[in-house]
């Protein structure tokens, strides 16, 4: 099955783009991914701040006797949310002249580490997880990234190299 290349690098650009339709763009083209779709991941934006969310789902469940979220699910939720925001940053911060330049950036980001700290089960109706910029270089960036559950607490934290 052929997949419709509209990668995270086609994002579209007017003259007067506002930064919000870059990033409701950048969360439609994750939110095609099969793999997203299946686990019944989303990212949205929301005041402005890309974030990722989960409903638990008993497909989910790494932990059969306590009902707790896989930590490969939180690790995954991480991951995504921090790459989908250095990209939203890399546009942010883009001149209409460096548009195509970032645009290439975009579609080459990958992970190059990530640690991933677990600091509570993984219970919740839900989970949200955001990210900060730690520092957003030429060649790549830095992020931390956090997971709640619908209670706000945090369940799990992350720091997250990329490079594109």
């Amino acid at each position: 099955m052929a997949l419709k290349k509209s990668w995270t690098g086609n994002v579209e650009f007017g003259l007067d783009t506002d930064v919000t339709v870059v990033l409701e763009q950048l969360c439609h083209a994750f939110n095609q991914s099969p793999f997203y779709t299946y686990c019944g991941m989303s990212m949205r934006v929301v005041d402005g701040v890309i974030e990722a969310y989960v409903e638990m789902q008993k497909e989910l469940i790494g932990n059969t006797a306590f009902r707790i979220l896989h930590g490969g699910v939180a690790a995954t939720i991480l991951d995504s949310i921090g790459g989908i925001t250095a990209m939203g940053e890399l546009y942010k911060k883009a001149t209409p002249e460096e548009l195509p330049e970032i645009s290439q950036k975009v579609s080459k980001l990958a992970t190059i580490d990530i640690r991933v700290d677990y600091l509570a089960p993984g219970r919740g109706q839900y989970f949200v997880a955001r990210a900060e910029t730690l520092r957003l270089g030429r060649k790549g960036c830095t992020m931390r990234m956090t997971m709640e559950n619908d209670e706000g607490k945090a369940i799990a934290t992350a720091i997250a190299s990329y490079v594109y």
